[in-house]
């Protein structure tokens, strides 16, 4: 029998739900009509982070068969609906933050048979126009420079589970990290890097299912 939700574990979803980014595979691996660096915008400070996705996801030009090897080649974690099975049974509530797109995060989910609460950029693919995507206007944690604040959702957790949990590898996910305890603060990538190099501490991982074991194995409350 499931235990009633005790926990709260707040996870990204590109490259660390899943192996790679589709930033990164998109860039690398599709055609795009762009014709400045977006993401070179973003780091300069001229644009937000959000903008620079739309921009660079916008710029897709890519067939069917062109978006499905990229979001194969993501590599969700195998272990990932056993590990959330596990996770919810012994009264944990998994919420998804990510400032990338539900479009795809909703389309791998199910193809793995997950369901998960997941806030992220609202988004629609076609050939034609690429991965369009839209702020979250409607949403409690929306926030223009990224569409969703994922601070206000560790926020939001953590007013109700002061022991929650996040997890999470990229840049903007180091503010997030910083709000929870550090022995509650799983990185890797990017983001364990730079956690590193300010002194911070962190539980390393390499799959989400890992991150899921470790908690596992602590004593239930």
């Amino acid at each position: 029998m499931r235990k009633p939700f005790q926990r709260i574990l707040v996870s990204d979803f590109d490259g660390t739900m899943t192996k790679f980014d589709f930033f990164d595979l998109a860039r690398r691996d599709l055609p795009s009509a762009a014709d400045h660096d977006y993401w070179q915008d973003y780091v300069s400070g001229k644009i937000t982070h959000f903008e620079a996705l739309a921009g660079i996801f916008g710029s897709i030009r890519a067939d069917w068969p062109g978006i499905e090897n990229v979001l194969a080649g993501m590599q969700l974690d195998p272990a990932l609906k056993e590990s959330v099975e596990r996770l919810r049974a012994s009264g944990w509530e998994i919420v998804v933050a990510s400032a990338g797109c539900g479009w795809y995060i909703e389309r791998l989910l199910a193809q793995a048979g997950v369901k998960l609460d997941v806030h992220a950029n609202p988004g629609e693919f076609a050939p034609e126009t690429g991965l369009r995507l839209t702020l979250p206007t409607a949403s409690p944690y929306f926030k223009r420079e990224t569409g969703i604040d994922k601070c206000a959702i560790v926020r939001a957790a953590l007013a109700r589970d002061p022991d929650a949990v996040f997890a999470g590898d990229g840049r903007p996910d180091l503010a997030p990290a910083l709000l929870v305890r550090p022995e509650r603060r799983f990185a890797t990538g990017w983001l364990a890097h730079h956690l590193k190099n300010i002194g911070e501490p962190f539980r390393s991982f390499e799959t989400w299912s890992q991150i899921a074991a470790a908690l596992l194995e602590e004593p239930s409350c």
